[in-house]
């Protein structure tokens, strides 16, 4: 088909003139306006024009930002908290109340002093007054423009430091086993089924050559998160391979995490003494993931090693000091201590125990540290040998006694010289991680539960977490909630180190929420409150056992299948009435049986015209539980009457299947 130029004109809001100097651009052999176009011609001045128009847009959109941007940028910033109430706005204004509602009258908005505001409204009426609307920053932007501002005062006075040294790779690979032929000692056997449940941070000294921290991150797949905190607090990663598995799933995992936190990677080609062993195998595995080790084309070093005789394990070393050098990792004792929480605990008789990873500057027995919502006074340090010390540099691991509550690891701390700071900050710290619980837990009793469910709407399953250490719970977190699916939804509300307190049970109470308990005891009064008020409380010593008991919980909420198992059949010879119960089918059971507890399908010329239950089943005058093939018996349909001679009914039993969890 052909279009003529004057009407493609008109279809791109064009004149006919400005149409012929656009296809003479394009080299279109056209005389006029009444000149005929071929669909090809007629799509590529489409496209043309259209295109024109969009950059047009485009264009246009640019400028109008541009300048929005120019005149937002004269105006003066207003730090607030969004949402704020009439009251509050009126404040931050520095204007009367009854001012502030006059003006919002005036844009028909109608708000009482202690209404909040929606956000695009209090935009509108500060830039009235010349103001635009900030977030202030947060704590940890506050203190870490402190510290970024003290950096560089001591950026003179920076040293060589040690590098801080991730192991990480698939479960079973040997990685606690080599860190532990390192460090000469026997942590694989202390650990539950030999799988490493907390990150353990060390420091290993090498001779002349230096010192190196070590983090062991656990290799399962259900600590995922662990794994990927300590990419994060590391400078070099060494990632375990089995020789005899190769590459799996968790070592890709592994390596993914790596590249995220932007570290260097050296791959240590462990269990190369065993007879199933293929070095080539492992490298060619490596360079297909983007690792290709040196005489592979590649610059990533592989070191074949054994964690049972110790081989290759010197020069392994000797390549993470090489490493280090290239890296030139430097930091500045002098300054105020910074660095991130590894792992913490509740310790019985010592109290809140944390394990800290200092980065930069040197803490001190006696410091003020502040971490997340829990603040403290170092009251003593002990390295990774259990030996007292009073002072860590820059890359050291060491456990501390003294904080408020135990923190979260993989938050950052800081040391604060103001103990009143520190305190106030933690305070404002807890109340915001107040609010976001309560937000997040909601009010719901059992009964708007159910009815939800009845609904179709989405099932949520809500938890309440409490561990001994805050890896675990962060782990265990992950694994639960990977559990959600599209009909069931499973939601963490409240997670903390610590026993399972009373508080805890009056949480679970008021959100209809279960307790998971992960190495952890139930306090006497939290037992007692859970027991009168039927709360759910749940203790596991093992992740995985505490994963699968939910994984079956959820699927009982999901709605099983139903299908029709097919029993007998039996056709309708006479209907009789009978005063009081109805119409009941004589029937002649012509296959299988008729059980008194079926479904049953009544056909009239082989449709369906009633589907329901069986109210009676009787042979002469006697109640039967079933009727056999050959047999007579007398059917009742409940709520249903109209039955024929000739009618047929088919009989069913609903089979109930658990439906398991998909994605």
């Amino acid at each position: 088909m052909s279009i003529r130029v004057h009407k493609l004109a008109k279809e791109l809001g064009l004149s006919s003139k400005e149409l012929l100097e656009k296809l003479h651009e394009l080299k279109v052999d056209v005389k006029g306006h009444m000149s005929a176009l071929d669909d090809d011609s007629a799509e590529l001045v489409r496209h043309e024009i259209e295109g024109i128009k969009e950059t047009e847009v485009q264009k246009a959109a640019a400028k109008e930002e541009a300048k929005k941007k120019k005149e937002e940028e004269r105006l003066k910033p207003l730090q607030a908290n969004l949402p704020l109430t009439v009251k509050e706005f009126a404040i931050k204004l520095s204007i009367k109340p009854s001012e502030l509602i006059a003006n919002l009258m005036s844009k028909r908005v109608f708000a009482h002093i202690n209404q909040n505001l929606a956000e695009d409204t209090v935009r509108e009426i500060a830039r009235g007054y010349g103001y635009r609307i900030e977030k202030p920053p947060t704590i940890e932007e506050e203190i870490l423009k402190e510290f970024k501002e003290r950096d560089k005062e001591g950026d003179a006075k920076k040293v060589i430091r040690p590098p801080v040294v991730t192991f990480m790779g698939h479960v079973d690979h040997g990685k606690t086993s080599l860190l532990d032929y390192i460090r000469k000692t026997n942590v694989v056997k202390k650990e539950k089924g030999g799988i490493t449940q907390h990150i353990g941070a060390y420091q290993v000294m090498l001779g002349k050559k230096g010192a190196v921290t070590f983090l062991d991150t656990p290799g399962h797949e259900a600590f995922t998160a662990m794994r990927a905190r300590g990419a994060n607090a590391t400078d070099v990663v060494v990632l375990v391979v089995a020789a005899d598995d190769g590459i799996m799933p968790q070592t890709i995992e592994a390596i993914h995490h790596a590249r995220a936190a932007g570290v260097a990677i050296v791959v240590a080609v462990n269990k190369s003494d065993l007879p199933g062993a293929n070095i080539d195998k492992v490298k060619k595995q490596l360079a297909q993931e983007g690792l290709a080790p040196e005489g592979w084309g590649g610059k990533t070093i592989a070191v074949p090693v054994s964690a049972k005789t110790g081989d290759g394990v010197e020069d392994l070393l000797e390549m993470l000091i090489l490493e280090a050098e290239l890296l030139e990792l430097k930091a500045s004792p002098d300054l105020h201590a910074r660095g991130v929480v590894i792992e913490g605990k509740l310790s019985p008789g010592r109290g809140v125990v944390a394990t800290l990873l200092v980065k930069n500057g040197t803490l001190r027995t006696g410091d003020v540290v502040l971490s997340g919502m829990h603040y403290g006074r170092v009251k003593a340090m002990v390295n990774d040998k259990g030996e007292k010390i009073e002072e860590a540099p820059p890359s050291t691991p060491v456990e501390i006694l003294g904080l408020s509550g135990v923190p979260v690891a993989g938050d950052e701390f800081f040391e604060v010289k103001d103990e009143k700071k520190a305190k106030t900050l933690s305070l404002l710290k807890q109340a915001e991680e107040k609010e976001k619980t309560f937000s997040r837990s909601g009010r719901i009793s059992l009964e708007q539960l159910y009815e939800s469910i009845a609904r179709g709407e989405l099932k949520e399953f809500r938890i309440i977490l409490k561990g001994d250490v805050t890896g675990s719970i962060e782990a265990l977190q992950k694994s639960l909630e990977e559990l959600s699916t599209k009909e069931v939804s499973l939601k963490v509300i409240h997670s903390a180190a610590g026993n399972i307190t009373e508080s805890d049970i009056m949480l679970a109470i008021a959100s209809n929420a279960l307790v998971i308990g992960f190495h952890v005891k139930l306090e006497g009064k939290a037992q007692a409150t859970s027991e009168k008020e039927k709360v759910d409380v749940r203790v596991y010593d093992i992740i995985y056992k505490a994963v699968d008991d939910m994984k079956a919980a959820m699927e009982g909420m999901l709605e099983p299948i139903i299908n029709d198992v097919f029993q007998g059949k039996a056709e309708v010879r006479q209907a009789f009435r009978v005063s009081k119960v109805g119409t009941i089918a004589g029937c002649y059971v012509s296959k299988g049986k008729i059980p008194r507890n079926g479904k049953a399908k009544l056909l009239r010329n082989k449709k369906i015209i009633f589907e329901g239950k069986i109210s009676s089943l009787k042979h002469f005058k006697d109640d039967i539980k079933e009727a056999r093939e050959g047999f007579e018996c007398g059917i009742g349909l409940r709520g249903h009457d109209d039955v024929k001679s000739g009618d047929v009914i088919d009989v069913y039993i609903e089979e109930k299947t658990i439906r398991r969890l998909t994605k």
